[in-house]
C-alpha cells in the first residue's frame, strides 16, 4: 500500500530500522515541551489554546515520521504543520487585523494560492528548492508585519523575529542532504529544535497581543 510505502529523505537514516534517526526523532521534544511550557499561560485564550494543543501534534506527528519513515507517517507530520500556519493566519487576520469573519476566512484560504506561487518560484532556485513550501510562511510574516494594523498593535517586531527564527530553521532543514558527507548526522534536528522555539514564541506574540487588548478593553 502507498501509505506503507517507506522514505528516506535525511542524512541521518541509513536504513528502515525504527531508530535510525534518533536526533531527527528525539528533538521533536521542543515542540511538545514549548507546548507544556505554554499551556498553563494560555489559560482562558481559546485561540492560544488551539495553537498549543497543534503545536503538541506536531511534535508527535514529527517524532512518528522519523521513527517510522512512511507515507502515513509523513502525513501525520506534515498535516498539523499545515493546519498550524492556517488557524495562526485565521487568528492575525481576525484577532489582530480585526477582518470580520468572512473576510479572515477568506484572507486564510488566499494562503492556498499564495503559497502556490512562492513554491513554484522558489523551486527554481537549487538550495531553497529543498524546503520551497516552507519559505513562504517567514515571507508572508514580513509582509504582514508591515500592516498598519499589525504596527500599531505592536506585533510587527514579533512577526519579524519569527521570520527571522524560520528563516534559520529552513536554512538547516535545505542543508541537511548536501552535507551528509561532512556531517552524518545531519543538520535536520537543528530545525526541529529552532522550529519548536519558533513557534512557541509565535503564539508568545499572539498571546500577549490578545492580554494587551484585553486589558484595553478591546
Amino acid at each position: 500500500m502507498e501509505l506503507l510505502r517507506q522514505i528516506d529523505g535525511y542524512c541521518e537514516r541509513t536504513d528502515f530500522s525504527y531508530w535510525s534517526e534518533p536526533l531527527n526523532a528525539v528533538t521533536n521534544l521542543s515542540f511538545i515541551l514549548a507546548a507544556l511550557i505554554l499551556w498553563p499561560r494560555v489559560r482562558g485564550i481559546l485561540g492560544a489554546q488551539i495553537l498549543v494543543v497543534i503545536l503538541f501534534v506536531i511534535g508527535v506527528g514529527s517524532y512518528l515520521f522519523h521513527t517510522h519513515a512512511t507515507v502515513w507517517a509523513a502525513m501525520a507530520d506534515t498535516i498539523p504543520i499545515g493546519l498550524f500556519i492556517l488557524t495562526y493566519l485565521f487568528l492575525v487576520n481576525l484577532n489582530i487585523l480585526r477582518w470580520p469573519l468572512w473576510a479572515a476566512v477568506l484572507g486564510t484560504l488566499a494562503f492556498l494560492p499564495y503559497a502556490y506561487a512562492v513554491t513554484s518560484f522558489v523551486m527554481q532556485m537549487p538550495f531553497l528548492r529543498v524546503s520551497s513550501f516552507y519559505w513562504s510562511v517567514p515571507l508572508l510574516l514580513v509582509i504582514y508585519a508591515f500592516f498598519p494594523k499589525v504596527n500599531a498593535a505592536g506585533v510587527s517586531r514579533g512577526f519579524l523575529i519569527g521570520a527571522g527564527l524560520l528563516a534559520m530553521s529552513l536554512t538547516f532543514r535545505s542543508l541537511d542532504e548536501s552535507l551528509c558527507s561532512s556531517v552524518p548526522v545531519g543538520t535536520h534536528f537543528l530545525w526541529h529544535l529552532l522550529n519548536g522555539v519558533m513557534l512557541g514564541w509565535m503564539i508568545v506574540v499572539y498571546r500577549r497581543h490578545m492580554l494587551a487588548s484585553a486589558s484595553q478593553g478591546g
